[in-house]
């Protein structure tokens, strides 16, 4: 079995999972498959690219607040466009520091805020349940590849 289809077999099977786990606590789905999704195109694998996707999801979270809280004093509408470039650029500048470089998880994060009107105690645990779920999905696809490598050598030695 190839990485590719032990990584979409797992996939499947767990994003049904997530899909009940988020209905049954209450959670957003779509902001728990932004999580997985910002997982997976993490540049990094494993721990390291789990962490760095859901610290940038949650600057991302800190952000999008920051608009809206600060598009609220606007008076004119010109302001909140401004208030946004602003925002927009130091969620851009703040990957000089190696663990928000994932600039794309930053965006996911805030975007998935603005998404969910802003209900942040909502989008956070959706985005890190997701991120997990993603980590999950891709481990044991590749667990799940390893093992049919195994099977099959063991099979061809068999053979032989």
């Amino acid at each position: 079995m190839s990485t590719l289809v032990a990584i979409s077999l797992t996939t499947g099977i767990l994003s049904g999972l997530w899909g009940w786990i988020a209905v049954s606590l209450g959670l957003l789905s779509w902001a728990g498959f932004l999580g997985c999704t910002s997982y997976f195109a993490s540049p990094n694998d494993g721990l390291r690219g789990l962490s760095e996707s859901l610290i940038t999801n949650m600057s991302g979270v800190f952000w999008a607040m920051v608009i809206i809280h600060a598009s609220q004093f606007a008076s004119f509408e010109i302001l909140g466009y401004i208030i946004t470039a602003v925002v927009a650029f130091f969620m851009c500048v703040q990957a000089k520091q190696q663990w928000l470089g994932y600039i794309p998880g930053t965006f996911i994060g805030s975007c998935a805020t603005f998404a969910a009107s802003g209900d942040w105690k909502l989008v956070v645990p959706s985005l890190v349940l997701g991120g997990i779920f993603g980590y999950l999905m891709k481990s044991s696809g590749v667990w799940l590849h390893q093992k049919s490598k195994q099977s099959q050598t063991r099979a061809n030695l068999q053979t032989r």
